[in-house]
């Protein structure tokens, strides 16, 4: 079954990127509240924005074809603490460019899938048999010594990881065993060389800032202020395509097999 895929975003650049995958996706921009409680943690955030984003386009809809799955996706930039999301204008822009220029910050990217028939029809509570396999003493430590059991009942998680940049785990499952909901996120270390007031000001004055989380564009002009990037180029531009790849695999997309059909 080729599934329909919808990407709960206005972005071209996202838009641009899901392409790649062969995905020819159905946009439908997002509007859902974007605040969040500040004692959350940056991955949190873009995960539950990510996630609220695909959640208020799939119950916008008022019919859909079996196996639809929307794509929520949000990023933001973290120095010091301090989530950077879009500017309010362009003073916000070049004070936080000023504060960025000459350091080193983390760039958060959630995505969340969610398949709307199985949303649809998701009941208040739901039983999965869990089966693990036999783990030596040794394994058990070493899991341990992770910190990932504590606050996990059971004393394990089932967080799939992508090296050492990204996780992502269902959050959701079918009666069945099929996922329904997956979410996860990526995060990538940007450096920037130092700047000029002169050189802030005349980026500031193009424009682009003003719709990019922290007030630059890894793809366009803001390029020019990058000294080194550590982690996943796509994540930064707002769509971590690894992730998002593995994530598909779980709803049975595979995106080698969209290019082969097309």
């Amino acid at each position: 079954m080729r599934r329909t895929i919808i990407l709960a975003s206005s972005s071209p650049r996202r838009h641009e990127l899901i392409r790649t995958l062969g995905i020819d996706p159905v946009i439908i921009a997002s509007q859902a509240d974007e605040t969040v409680e500040p004692a959350k943690s940056p991955h949190e955030v873009v995960q539950e924005l990510a996630l609220r984003k695909a959640l208020a386009v799939s119950e916008q809809l008022e019919s859909v074809q079996p196996g639809t799955i929307v794509i929520g996706a949000d990023t933001i930039v973290v120095l010091d603490g301090e989530i950077l999301g879009k500017p309010r204008d362009e003073q916000d822009a070049a004070r936080m460019l000023h504060m960025l220029q000459g350091r080193s910050h983390d760039v958060y990217s959630g995505v969340a899938c969610v398949d709307v028939e199985g949303r649809r029809h998701a009941a208040g509570c739901r039983r999965t048999v869990v089966h693990m396999k036999p783990l030596t003493d040794d394994q058990i430590r070493r899991y341990v010594k992770t910190g990932e059991p504590m606050d996990k009942a059971g004393a394990y998680g089932t967080t799939m990881h992508l090296g050492d940049i990204g996780q992502y785990r269902v959050i959701s499952e079918s009666p069945s065993g099929q996922p329904e909901i997956i979410v996860g996120h990526t995060v990538s270390k940007v450096t920037f060389r130092p700047m000029s007031d002169e050189e802030i000001q005349a980026y500031v004055e193009t424009g682009e800032p003003l719709d990019k989380a922290g007030g630059y564009g890894v793809q366009g002009l803001g390029s020019v202020f990058i000294e080194k990037i550590e982690g996943d180029f796509y994540s930064i531009m707002g769509l971590p395509l690894n992730l998002l790849y593995q994530m598909l695999l779980m709803f049975g997309v595979n995106p080698f097999k969209q290019l082969r059909q097309k």
